[in-house]
């Protein structure tokens, strides 16, 4: 058995803020050790049979509303279900979490995501903007040199490697988790994990 959880995830993924601080607690009280794994959704839906947001039929839109307001409430997690920057690239703060978690660790990693998802989710502000990633990095107590990192050629060959390694494992949506080789997607899909840690 593994005493890793593989995270994969998008920044701009609203599933992905609404479950991240409840998965922090199962990393606490499992004790399990994480990779923090942001990935590219705009590789893994083609080959998942997936759509990005706008392309996807206007029902399926309209729902995707009430379902993030629905989990919001149940969960009493303050979420702003269409915020002024969304859709938004992912990538630059997708590049900046990988930068980080390199260099300065997973925690560190998840400390700076869980700033990101809030940024886009809950405070208005345009997480592929360099001035943001720039605020979030002061913010979580984090090196500014990191958002050069974020732009090195080993940075990108770490987010394009987790990339494949999540299609290869068969993610197909986020967050999703990996843990003792059976992926979790979603965030209403915690209780299973929680579960398989004998939480």
């Amino acid at each position: 058995m593994s005493r890793t959880i593989d995270y994969y995830f998008a920044p701009q993924s609203p599933w992905t803020f609404l479950g991240h601080e409840r998965l922090l607690q199962l990393l606490r009280a499992s004790r399990r050790e994480v990779r923090v794994l942001p990935v590219d959704y705009g590789r893994i839906f083609p080959a998942s049979g997936g759509l990005p947001l706008p392309k996807r039929a206007p029902q399926r839109q309209a729902y995707r509303l009430v379902e993030l307001q629905r989990f919001a409430d149940h969960l009493g997690v303050a979420m702003n279900v269409q915020p002024r920057h969304f859709p938004v690239d992912g990538n630059p703060a997708a590049l900046l979490i990988t930068a980080v978690a390199q260099h300065d660790g997973m925690e560190a990693a998840l400390r700076l995501a869980g700033a990101v998802f809030a940024a886009c989710w809950r405070e208005e502000r345009d997480i592929a903007s360099e001035g943001t990633l720039a605020e979030l990095l002061a913010e979580t107590d984090l090196p500014p040199e990191r958002l050069a990192a974020a732009h090195a050629a080993d940075t990108r060959a770490r987010y394009d490697a987790h990339t494949q390694a999540a299609l290869d494992a068969g993610v197909c949506g986020a967050p999703t988790c990996g843990v003792d080789g059976e992926l979790f997607w979603g965030q209403d899909r915690l209780d299973f994990v929680a579960r398989k840690l004998g939480i």
